[in-house]
């Protein structure tokens, strides 16, 4: 790995899907000393979008990174790899990729089972079940029943891999795909829609028993419960927050004194049952709570309907919202509060960000950030899911979690509020053709290969028959291919690009780094990191503008594009890069020191300046040039450094760097004179500076240098080390 590589990987932490400024940065005239690039036009180096250079790549066995296919270049390519003892990159999977509950112990699910088709609830749920087409989705939604005729969730996702008749699931938070066939031939008895529930009586819910919890302590005046306290339920249509909302009284008292309320996912079934079905809930505590605003564990039972309601012509809208009810019940048994603490921790980091930082976005972008708290709990947590997989785009069909209760209206919800994007028309797919041909199996491409009668080798990797496929449409042999691939993978979505920006800024001016995500609440949910309680006390903000912040996105995206372009081995646009970074050096660093009042401080907030990322893409540009031998171009931006950056830690390395390459030159005068130089540099420290001595010690013998160097005893004594 190239010297400074891994620095900026860290740098940058997750790869941004959308990078805004990547046209303007790279068409943006460059204002540098350097000429390294060879384009004759000036023209925007185009491999960050143009896949079709890809095509003809190959993949090296020892580093992973993809080369060109020519065979000298692969030689040379693996003899370089092979002498640096490079390993190859792999990727290491985060916290929010594992499942740390133990392994369900009940029967395994297919992924074709018994369906019973019901409507989706709208917004009222007692209203209509016949929702607003938009977009393209469905009207109905598929739900699956277990042995004992309880409503789940369509799809089960398991910590394992497994294969089932109908396909393959593999579950990944991160590159979540769901390869199964869902869509049966229509004379398959599998498809047919089983008849409703003979068997499905009112007598039959009176009596039944939901265990669920009291929330929302803070608004209740009763500090102390008891266990076993009588409770009942009311319904409070007056709510501001919640027009759903359920009053748990205390039956104990005659004043009948509110204890909180039932969950809003709850909630929001139960009332239009208690409203308009007449059902009447008593119950108990079952678990008193250890403090005043903890949740309360509650048993409710549910009581014979009143003799004067009618509902017999609201009787598949009764059923509809019983069933939602037992699986919201089931799914908290199964899945407690702990296990949306990602909801609760994504709140909490955006809420935060937006009281610390309010000068850091616009009028527009606050509300935008503000709205995510108004939607849905099916509706947070699914833009969270989809957040931390890899994406960009999903399959609606395959879109399901069990803590979401109604996926389709959450994707509805999501789309109004501008939280994702969505395609229906072979018309927008151009522009994304290949991230769409991702989403298909190697079934589908296969498929789509012997409908267009197109010859591949059968062994190919999912990679390779895509790719075959991408190259068929551009050349015009393949025009049908839109149609083809809309056909199978239906209704798709994506992040949107605002919400993704905000949120990535959001999160990086939370944890300040880019090596921390969402996955760091988790490692304190577990118990395995833990911090120490102190106060924060903000005494000047790391960003005083919003052009301060927006110069530093634009550096960082400057950096992943020299990141990727290091992956691709583009010489051309990694060149392009370095001469952009060093351009954006001087002016941007001068502007730092001026904002700061102390060395400390400017030292510090110089790690959150468009300059100081900068520095770090022309330091790997640095190592780039030293391996393609360029050594006149590695010591101009050596000097360029140690010229503007005066008070940097990182001195020490680019006096030795500069030292070595100018002896590389044939300059071994000057290659001495700045060797001890930097020994006069306060800000070179501890290894740079032994190097640089032993370095003076090597170059300065007769007759460069008659004096001998106080340190020469020191740095050739040999320290030993003791062993307790």
């Amino acid at each position: 790995m190239l010297t400074g590589r891994e620095s900026l990987v860290r740098l940058i932490g997750r790869r941004r899907r959308f990078l805004p400024n990547c046209q303007s940065l790279l068409s943006s005239p460059i204002q540098s000393s350097l000429n390294l690039c060879t384009d004759k036009n000036g023209e925007i180096f185009s491999a960050i979008t143009d896949d079709s250079k890809a095509s003809n790549v190959v993949k090296c066995p020892i580093c992973g990174n993809n080369v060109s296919a020519n065979d000298n270049i692969i030689n040379t390519h693996l003899d370089a790899c092979l002498s640096r003892g490079t390993k190859r990159k792999l990727t290491q999977c985060t916290l929010l990729q594992l499942n740390f509950c133990t392994q369900s112990k009940g029967p395994m699910y297919s992924n074709v089972t018994e369906r019973q088709t019901t409507n989706v609830v709208t917004e009222d749920p007692a209203k209509s079940l016949v929702p607003n087409a938009i977009c393209g989705l469905e009207n109905t939604v598929a739900v699956e029943k277990d042995d004992n005729n309880h409503a789940v969730s369509p799809l089960r996702f398991e910590c394992m891999e497994h294969t089932s008749k109908a396909g393959l699931t593999e579950n990944q938070i991160n590159h979540q795909k769901i390869d199964c066939q869902d869509e049966l031939p229509s004379s398959s008895p599998d498809t047919e829609v089983p008849k409703p529930d003979i068997d499905f009586t009112f007598d039959g819910i009176s009596g039944a028993t939901l265990q669920t919890f009291i929330v929302g302590r803070r608004f209740s005046n009763e500090k102390e419960i008891s266990l076993e306290t009588s409770i009942s339920l009311l319904r409070d249509p007056q709510n501001p927050k919640d027009p759903y909302a359920i009053k748990v009284l205390c039956a104990d008292s005659g004043s009948c004194k509110v204890l909180g309320y039932l969950p809003q996912e709850l909630s929001q079934y139960l009332s239009p049952l208690i409203e308009k079905s007449c059902l009447t809930f008593e119950g108990y505590v079952t678990s008193a709570p250890k403090h005043s605003h903890d949740v309360v564990p509650i048993k409710i039972t549910c009581h014979k309907l009143v003799s004067d309601c009618e509902i017999d012509d609201d009787i598949e809208v009764f059923k509809c919202l019983w069933k939602k009810a037992l699986h919201v019940v089931d799914s908290a048994k199964n899945y407690p509060s702990s296990m949306i603490k990602y909801q609760h921790n994504f709140n909490l980091l955006v809420q935060e960000v937006l009281r610390s930082n309010p000068h850091l976005f616009t009028d527009d972008e606050r509300v935008f950030l503000e709205s995510f708290s108004t939607l849905s709990a099916d509706g947070q947590r699914l833009f969270i899911r989809l957040y931390t997989r890899k994406g960009p785009w999903f399959r609606l069909s395959n879109i399901s979690y069990r803590e979401v209760l109604d996926s389709q209206e959450a994707v509805k919800e999501l789309l109004a509020n501008g939280y994702i994007c969505s395609f229906g028309d072979k018309n927008e797919l151009h522009d994304d053709m290949k991230e769409i041909c991702n989403l298909l199996t190697v079934s589908e491409l296969r498929e789509i290969l012997s409908v267009l009668k197109k010859n591949c080798v059968r062994g190919s990797r999912k990679q390779d028959l895509a790719m075959f496929l991408l190259r068929s449409y551009e050349d015009g042999s393949c025009t049908l291919l839109p149609d083809m691939i809309l056909d199978r993978t239906g209704f798709c979505i994506r992040i949107s690009s605002k919400a993704e920006s905000l949120i990535w800024r959001a999160e990086r001016l939370f944890f300040l780094n880019g090596e921390q995500d969402l996955s760091a609440f988790l490692l304190v949910d577990l118990g395995i990191v833990k911090y120490p309680a102190y106060n924060c006390i903000i005494s000047e903000q790391i960003y005083s503008s919003l052009s301060d912040l927006l110069a530093y996105e634009e550096a960082i995206e400057l950096a992943q594009i020299m990141d990727q372009s290091l992956d691709e081995n583009n010489v051309e646009l990694v060149s392009r890069c370095i001469m952009i970074a060093d351009s954006f050096m001087p002016s941007t660093y001068s502007e730092t020191i001026q904002s700061t009042t102390s060395e400390l401080a400017s030292t510090f907030h110089s790690r959150f300046s468009a300059s100081w990322v900068y520095s770090k893409v022309v330091l790997l540009g640095i190592s780039f040039l030293e391996r393609e031998h360029r050594y006149h171009d590695a010591v101009n931006l050596l000097k360029r450094l140690l010229c503007n950056f005066p008070c940097d830690g990182r001195r020490g390395y680019w006096t030795l760097r500069l030292s070595v390459d100018l002896e590389h030159l044939g300059c071994p005068n000057e290659s001495l004179l700045v060797a001890e130089a930097g020994l006069l540099d306060p800000w070179v420290r501890a290894g740079s500076k032994m190097a640089l001595q032993r370095r003076v010690l090597r170059l300065g013998k007769p007759p460069r240098r008659w004096k001998t160097p106080s340190f020469s005893e020191s740095i050739k004594r040999k320290i030993i080390e003791k062993l307790n």
